[in-house]
């Protein structure tokens, strides 16, 4: 069997529509996918988690990257969205050196339960109210800010 190559991968990458910082690294990716190959999904698009079998929870600690029937989280899944964008295999390849994982996984951790603080954009779910469902609009603010209270969805 012919293994595809890096320029014919395809990656689903599931991210939290309800984030500014969020939706302006996936747009910054976007920009970078000059041949298609990286499709967004918000994980309050109806039907995203069932379709690719992730519970609430785990949408909502962490980005996550489908490819080839293998899903990735976190810092892997970020460098697989890079990797497909740019038709590279680079950003996996210092992913998996020793040390670099955990550093990596490390600063995506940081990143995700601060990410309301960061700077953004509109989030997804507010620039595209059509492609969010209403009754999930808000989950992903539940996370506590720097001072203990509810973090801001929208910018």
């Amino acid at each position: 069997m012919k293994r595809a190559g890096v320029k014919d991968v395809r990656v689903d990458l599931i991210f939290d529509g309800q984030c500014g910082f969020c939706t302006r690294s996936v747009n910054w990716i976007k920009r970078l996918d000059r041949h298609s190959r990286v499709h967004l999904h918000p994980s309050q698009r109806r039907h995203v988690r069932d379709r690719f079998g992730l519970t609430e929870d785990e949408s909502r600690l962490a980005a996550w990257a489908f490819i080839a029937g293998q899903r990735s989280a976190g810092a892997g899944a970020i460098n697989l969205a890079l990797d497909a964008a740019l038709g590279t295999r680079v950003f996996s390849a210092l992913h998996g050196l020793p040390g670099m994982h955990w550093a990596q996984e490390y600063a995506y951790r940081w990143v995700s339960e601060h990410r309301y603080l960061l700077r953004g954009v509109a989030p997804w779910c507010s620039q595209h109210p059509d492609d969010c469902e209403l009754a999930v609009e808000g989950a992903t603010c539940s996370l506590p800010n720097a001072n203990g209270g509810a973090s801001r969805c929208a910018d």
